[in-house]
């Protein structure tokens, strides 16, 4: 089950469904289908295009995976997504999501990715929200099992202090909520 990744980067793509009529890439090891013609791989990559939104994800990962609740490996990278949608949390096998060079500016949104307990390794630099002074720390703490964020080991010390950050930051909340 752990062929290829399916590589649809460099296609030019605006829109998920626009993949769809798209032949993957082929790379050094083959990919191998099913009998449904569906691909037998847990990676998917489609990155560097000019993908805007997530609206047809699920369809998406469905028209070329063979076991599409089985996708570990999404990359994203170097698109135009400004939000992480919703539909990335549906993808409960997902063990890492490369949504670096996009154009992601809530850092808030990153809390989505919590719910997504195989999720060790992310990248989110080259997006707006990496201006944020609290960027490491608030996506070490929504999302803690991770261990590599931007190439980058998630250190005990890191995890030590995105807790401490979470902990103060809730503090804070609070008391400005009973203020009001």
């Amino acid at each position: 089950m752990y062929g290829a990744p399916v590589d649809l980067s460099f296609k030019h793509i605006s829109r998920l469904s626009d993949a769809w009529t798209e032949e993957p890439t082929s790379s050094l090891r083959p990919l191998k289908r099913n009998s449904k013609k569906k691909y037998r791989s847990c990676s998917l990559r489609l990155n560097n295009n000019n993908i805007t939104d997530l609206h047809d994800l699920q369809r998406t990962v469905n028209h070329f995976l063979a076991e599409p609740s089985q996708l570990a490996w999404l990359d994203l990278s170097f698109n135009n997504i400004s939000h992480i949608d919703q539909v990335l949390c549906e993808l409960h096998e997902l063990r890492v999501l490369y949504l670096h060079g996009n154009a992601i500016f809530i850092l808030s949104e990153v809390d989505r990715l919590g719910v997504l307990p195989h999720l060790h390794t992310i990248t989110l630099h080259g997006n707006m929200i990496e201006t944020n002074k609290a960027y490491r720390n608030r996506v070490i703490s929504a999302v803690p099992q991770l261990k590599t964020m931007d190439f980058s080991a998630v250190t005990r010390q890191e995890r030590v202090m995105a807790k401490i950050w979470h902990q103060s930051n809730r503090r804070s909340r609070g008391s400005k909520e009973t203020r009001q």
